[in-house]
């Protein structure tokens, strides 16, 4: 029953025209901008000199968690859009406002800048793979399973092409930038930073504005999935940091970056007309991941600045 109401999202487009995602697109490629002014190369090389934190966080966004949520797919056996949606989701790098999180939570900023650097680079590759391979088994068992075909066509080409214009330019532009201006860099970061965060917030809201009445319309559809898949994102680095015996501030780390996906990049691949032309089921999906892992991230790391290292 639940499974048949989902399958309504399948068909539904959102109000999203050229110039929307153009502005989508501008936005995400500014905020990119503004995360490599600070990504210095001594930040890639601390992943590798204390490898065993690195490795495990790298492990955790690029492996276990897309492992993860196949199988929570395959459980809760949602209609294909949601399926994918969050099956996209989890093959998204972490999230930019982790690093603010995880100095809230008395976690390794260090770790997780350099963890951010790591993943939005490796993204451009792991992005694409990650999503062509999972999605491939989830609908090849669909297929098997339903007899019937998923309306989304999965195209890890297109996906990349996409993935170095909205990545790997800006942040090469970026990194590139703070080499030769450091003196400017140093001013503008900041107020980069702060914009980026308002900018994209409120292209977030104007969106949402324009698709109102489908959000009342299906949100609760949706929600419940989204917080089990975030709170399972949030516990799949708590436990493999806490597996493998990290330091304290490093589980933390690595529970946050785990947890915070970059959704905003999900949706830019969502809305994309090469890819999938604004699907309803994988946008409600990814803008809740937005919403919803932003209150999660600073409720943990609320309650864990209240709480000593030991």
């Amino acid at each position: 029953m639940f499974s048949d109401s989902l399958e309504i999202l399948d068909g539904v487009r959102l109000n999203f025209n050229e110039e929307s995602l153009f502005l989508l697109n501008m936005t995400l490629a500014f905020v990119m901008f503004g995360v490599a002014l600070e990504l210095k190369t001594d930040r890639f090389k601390k992943v590798f000199t204390n490898p065993k934190s690195g490795i495990i966080g790298v492990a955790a966004q690029f492996l276990i968690l897309p492992i993860l949520t196949l199988a929570l797919v395959l459980i809760i056996n949602p209609s294909p859009s949601i399926a994918l949606g969050m099956i996209l989701v989890a093959a998204c790098p972490g999230g930019n406002i982790s690093n603010f999180m995880t100095s809230l939570a008395k976690g390794n900023t260090e770790l997780s800048v350099s963890l951010t650097a790591v993943a939005d680079f490796s993204a451009l590759i792991m992005t694409p793979l990650n999503f062509a391979f999972w999605g491939g088994i989830y609908a090849s068992i669909y297929s098997k399973g339903s007899g019937l075909i998923i309306p989304i066509e999965i195209n890890p080409l297109e996906m990349f092409k996409t993935m170095f214009i909205l990545l790997g330019i800006p942040l090469t532009i970026g990194m590139l930038f703070s080499y030769k201006f450091p003196k400017i860099t140093s001013k503008i970061v900041k107020p980069i930073k702060i914009a980026s965060i308002v900018i994209f917030g409120s292209y977030v809201v104007g969106a949402l504005a324009l698709n109102w009445e489908h959000f009342l319309e299906y949100v609760h559809l949706v929600f419940l999935i989204v917080l089990i898949h975030n709170a399972m994102a949030l516990t799949t680095g708590f436990s493999l940091a806490k597996l493998f015996k990290l330091r304290q501030n490093n589980i933390r780390t690595i529970t946050i970056e785990t947890g915070i996906q970059n959704s905003g990049l999900a949706l830019v691949l969502i809305f994309n007309p090469n890819l999938f032309n604004g699907n309803g089921g994988m946008a409600f999906i990814a803008a809740l991941w937005g919403i919803w892992h932003i209150l999660s991230g600073l409720g943990i790391a609320a309650i864990w600045s209240r709480k000593p290292l030991k």
